[in-house]
């Protein structure tokens, strides 16, 4: 039990020491690992050796952004998250969670296709498929293009919505996901983020109404 407040503090101390905005920071940690346990409770019974990898699992699903190529060279990352879990966990362990966490982002699944991990493979997908799911969240994808972006508000809309019509919206055509856990939970966050979508289409117009400041802003995509 003693791990987890460490991994929840480095999290924290990482996130400030490289300028990991919310988006990817302690918050959305502490929401994939809950996805992570959401999946793995409903596959272990499947998969019952997944018992003795819960710790691998967790603690992939806690750190696995603090070695984002977006805000840190991953081989520097992937060294603070070595020295955090050194003794702490076995070898075989660290290795596997170096593993996961190095080739589970959507950029690397597309790019190399999913790793060979042997016994490993289905906590690969669990902890890969958390962090899938947190991937619906339109409002987090709005703060990621907020924090990086020096355009303002309305090209942070615009962007999160090529985002998710060109990517987080395919997850299931482009069979991203393994478990049948996810492929469940994954339709009925599609239709969430539908909604979240169209709140804030109403919200923007809203807005928008007889303000003439906004002529030549940025016209979003048609997602649907």
């Amino acid at each position: 039990m003693k791990l987890l407040p460490e991994l929840m503090r480095f999290v924290q101390f990482t996130s400030a020491k490289h300028n990991i905005d919310e988006s990817h920071a302690l918050g959305h940690s502490m929401k994939v690992l809950l996805h992570a346990h959401q999946i793995y409770s409903n596959t272990v019974h499947l998969h019952p050796y997944l018992k003795s990898q819960e710790p691998v699992i967790y603690t992939a699903a806690i750190v696995h952004d603090m070695c984002d190529k977006k805000y840190m060279n991953q081989s520097d990352g992937i060294e603070e998250i070595n020295k955090i879990l050194n003794h702490r966990l076995g070898y075989a362990e660290i290795m596997f969670i170096k593993k996961i966490v190095s080739t589970m982002s959507y950029s690397a699944v597309k790019k190399n296709g999913f790793p060979m991990l042997g016994k490993y493979q289905m906590a690969y997908h669990i902890v890969r498929e958390a962090d899938l799911l947190s991937a619906y969240d339109f409002d987090r994808s709005i703060i990621y293009h907020m924090y990086n972006s020096k355009e303002g508000f309305e090209n942070a809309y615009v962007n999160a919505m090529e985002l998710f019509e060109n990517r987080v919206l395919k997850h299931h055509t482009d069979n991203l996901f393994v478990t049948e856990y996810s492929k469940k939970k994954g339709y009925e966050m599609y239709y969430d983020a539908i909604s979240q979508i169209n709140a804030w289409k109403y919200i923007i117009k809203s807005y928008d109404v007889g303000d003439s400041s906004r002529v030549g802003a940025p016209t979003p995509p048609s997602l649907l």
